[in-house]
């Protein structure tokens, strides 16, 4: 069984050779990036928040509007560093509402192929599965189209559940 002490040494070997602060940051940037550019672009939809860094297995930030923010919920644009894809997270400001909104989310499609609710969301679904960061323009536009997609199906099921 691993210790501390052989994790901090290999992290300390990965950080020697530098490409994980590269990477890391590139992405930390494009999110930041990706969230100033949506800002812009869906401002009369939504509006944005901060971006979280999380501990090296999410970046992420919270948008929102008023149909939401009523029924205090909100939405999530989370980068999954461990699978490397863009998500959507519907999430509850507390437990009792993340409780009652995945009781009726369990049953739609957002939801199928789980037993479980997730650990910090009401629902999570994949937008992008393999972002090509090599082209940010594109990737960009990609998220901002698809996100706009998903984002409208999931406040047409929450009308639907009648949850207020």
């Amino acid at each position: 069984m691993k210790k501390l002490n052989d994790y901090v040494n290999e992290y300390k070997k990965q950080l020697e050779k530098g490409d994980i602060q590269q990477g890391y940051e590139g992405l930390v940037k494009y999110v930041m990036s990706l969230k100033t550019s949506l800002s812009k672009n869906l401002s009369d939809s939504y509006s944005f928040g901060n971006v979280f860094q999380g501990y090296m297995d999410y970046t992420y930030f919270y948008y929102s509007n008023e149909f939401l923010k009523k029924r205090k919920l909100k939405l999530g644009l989370v980068l999954n560093h461990t699978n490397m894809q863009f998500e959507i997270w519907l999430l509850g400001q507390t437990v009792l509402i993340q409780d009652e909104y995945w009781e009726y989310f369990k049953k739609t499609k957002w939801n199928k192929d789980r037993d479980t609710k997730p650990t910090y969301s009401i629902l999570e679904t994949v937008l992008i599965e393999n972002p090509d960061f090599n082209d940010l323009k594109f990737l960009s536009q990609q998220v901002e189209d698809k996100l706009l997609i998903v984002s409208t199906e999931i406040i047409e099921d929450i009308e639907k559940s009648e949850i207020t």
